[in-house]
């Protein structure tokens, strides 16, 4: 996989929380890179979210990401801030930049403190370990119940010249979000202004990590990162919108990604509702039928119950028309005109890993679309032993 030029990456075992595996990620970039962020909509913010929102208001160009798992660092208070910007202090006189110049990112269990000797101690060797091969470290040292690393790759050739982006994420269960646990860093070595950055980075996570959901929770720590140190040279203004296409891809098949590995997910669904009176109206629905316990488990269960579907479409009180819904699995008509059809078909289509629910409401022009998973009993084992 093909990584950005000028960025190196290092990751160690702090013993946060997991034996044995690395938990504390470090990416430095070797120039100054323009930055945007995205944060949790969430009020209860955690400590590198709060320092992450602060430099997004006083700093346009920064040289790192900290990143740790085991630990969200929310819901901590003052000390977990303190806590915080000790550590990023010590960071900073280690790579000799300024504190300012790292963004931090926490993931893990909500109300304990950062295990704050034991980071500083491997400082350190977190800094002597920095390679540009060490990418695959970090994304291993963001995860806490996640079963695989996530990264995805893209290269643009322009005018000649070649430029590259790099996103890593993590991400398998509190997924439902608004922004929306989650954490992910897309990295680019092109040099584009920071006006371009910060809406290509909205407008790609409103169509990637907005569209997934794995349980309806959406975290305290959710995180998106866009760093652009321009290494490669200065991307000409008449190639903005491939840019933002390649991000948008980025984007998009590292939540697909996450959705994958929902925890104790065995199926890929995505729900699309068309025909409806507004862009809003078809969210709203589409999210309804992706977040239901009742529909998700039907989905594990193989079982094309359209009256979970229909159910979930309904309580919103959104003044739908029985008649007019339409319901198919993988283009197989499930639902007609409010009535159910033969199901031995869709059956078999829901035996898939993957596969589609779309749902006509006969109303309007609009549509919108949400990735789900399916809700298993390994879910609630996950999670029923998350602190344990």
């Amino acid at each position: 996989m093909r990584r950005p030029q000028g960025y190196l990456f290092s990751a160690v075992e702090a013993g946060i929380r997991y034996k044995g595996r690395p938990d504390l990620g470090l990416i430095f970039s070797q120039t100054p890179a323009f930055w945007a962020g995205v944060f949790t909509r969430n009020d209860f913010k955690a400590a590198p979210v709060l320092l992450g929102l602060k430099r997004r208001g006083e700093v346009s160009r920064v040289r790192a990401i900290l990143v740790n798992s085991g630990c969200a660092n929310a819901c901590t208070g003052p000390e977990g801030l303190q806590d915080a910007e000790t550590l990023l202090r010590d960071l900073a006189g280690l790579l000799r930049i300024s504190p300012e110049e790292i963004l931090p990112a926490s993931t893990g269990v909500i109300g304990l403190r950062l295990p704050v000797p034991r980071i500083r101690k491997v400082l350190p060797d977190l800094v002597a370990g920095l390679s540009p091969d060490h990418a695959p470290l970090v994304a291993r040292a963001m995860m806490t119940t996640d079963t695989f690393p996530k990264m995805v790759s893209r290269e643009l050739e322009i005018r000649g010249r070649r430029f590259t982006l790099l996103g890593l994420a993590k991400g398998a269960g509190m997924i439902a979000p608004q922004m929306a646990t989650m954490l992910a860093f897309i990295l680019t070595d092109a040099l584009i202004p920071p006006a371009e950055l910060a809406p290509a980075l909205r407008e790609a996570t409103e169509g990637s990590f907005n569209r997934i959901t794995v349980d309806g929770d959406t975290s305290t720590n959710d995180t998106v990162y866009l760093l652009a140190n321009g290494q490669a040279g200065e991307l000409p203004s008449e190639a903005w919108s491939t840019f933002r296409e390649a991000l948008s891809e980025v984007a998009r098949e590292l939540a697909l990604l996450i959705v994958r590995d929902g925890e104790g997910a065995s199926k890929l669904v995505k729900v699309v509702v068309r025909e409806a009176r507004s862009a809003e109206e078809a969210e709203l629905l589409a999210r309804a039928v992706a977040h239901s316990p009742l529909v998700k488990t039907a989905f594990f269960g193989e079982d094309p119950n359209w009256g979970r579907l229909l159910a979930a479409l309904g309580k919103l009180g959104l003044g739908l028309s029985l008649e007019k819904i339409s319901i198919f699995i993988n283009g197989i008509p499930l639902v007609e005109r409010g009535r159910g059809m033969p199901e031995e078909k869709v059956r078999k289509e829901m035996h898939r890993a993957e596969f589609t629910v779309e749902v006509r409401l006969g109303l309007g022009q609009a549509s919108s679309e949400v990735f789900t998973c399916d809700l298993t009993y390994d879910y609630i084992k996950i999670n029923a032993a998350y602190r344990t």
